[in-house]
């Protein structure tokens, strides 16, 4: 494993602009350096000898738990309008999220 450098300033700079970002003359040293951490650690990773390993999608043997879909009595219109804070015209009234802009609102 070599700790020597493997991106360049120049290598961040063109990665910065493909990805549309601005990095300021104090960001550029602290990416390059943090681009080659992530290098090192990789080349370190490249070092296990994985032989005989299956892939893994997960380190644990998890299984989904499902359960039958199938219809069941559920709560009539009356008891959930009852249940919400706030209700109106047989739906339950919400908050209004987006507001009209001044344009719309005097349509």
């Amino acid at each position: 494993m070599s700790d020597s450098p493997k991106v360049t300033q120049a290598d961040v700079l063109k990665i910065a602009e493909l990805a549309r970002l601005t990095l300021s003359d104090e960001e550029l040293p602290i990416f390059t350096e943090q681009f080659n951490k992530i290098l090192n650690h990789m080349d370190q990773l490249n070092e296990v000898d994985t032989d005989g390993v299956e892939p893994l999608s997960h380190v644990l043997d998890l299984v989904n738990a499902t359960r039958e879909d199938k219809p069941e009595k559920s709560l009539d219109q009356e008891t959930v309008l009852n249940l919400a804070p706030k209700s109106k015209n047989g739906h339950i009234a919400v908050p209004s999220v987006i507001q009209k802009s001044d344009k719309e609102a005097s349509k």
